[in-house]
């Protein structure tokens, strides 16, 4: 994938990813939404325990950079894959590149393997306000399955779950 902003290249785990999804997420939604620390603290060590008990087969993880810069993220987590379906997680691009067609490309690698390993649905969390975010999920076949009133990382917000069935 390349443009007038930069070539991106797309790859796996590599020393220090934690950290950097963790501080785009963090930096990001405390300037944008007012997100507290618990926040951070969360996404990280989620993060964290995820990065530990990552299986290649069952889990994905894919990060864009730009210049060697961090410009995007998204992970499938397959943990719960039986029982709950794929989770799909920290899906975030760097503002300076929201509207280039990064989202759409972390979307697709996520969605397609999720088809590729024969998850029968993935869903995701978010919350009401992420227009953007939503017309994505939407385009990619996501149904707004639940809503909920919800105080977290010091904000007062609706809590949406979306999902996607690929088989019944």
């Amino acid at each position: 994938m390349g443009s007038a902003r930069g070539k991106i290249d797309f790859h796996g785990y590599f020393p220090g990813v934690v950290g950097r999804i963790t501080e785009v997420h963090a930096v990001y939604y405390h300037e944008h939404w007012g997100f507290d620390a618990t926040f951070e603290t969360q996404v990280g060590g989620e993060l964290s325990e995820f990065i530990r008990e990552f299986q290649k087969n069952r889990d994905g993880l894919w990060v864009a950079t730009r210049g060697g810069g961090f410009a995007g993220s998204v992970v499938i987590d397959g943990r719960k894959a039986i029982d709950e379906g794929a989770r799909l997680r920290w899906f975030i691009v760097v503002p300076d590149l929201q509207g280039s067609g990064l989202g759409n490309a972390l979307m697709a690698r996520a969605v397609a393997f999720c088809e590729d390993r024969g998850y029968e649905r993935v869903y995701l969390w978010t919350f009401k306000g992420l227009e953007s975010a939503r017309i994505l999920y939407e385009r990619y076949k996501f149904c707004l399955c639940e809503e909920r009133d919800v105080t977290q990382w010091g904000q007062n917000l609706r809590e949406q779950k979306y999902e996607r069935i690929f088989r019944d």
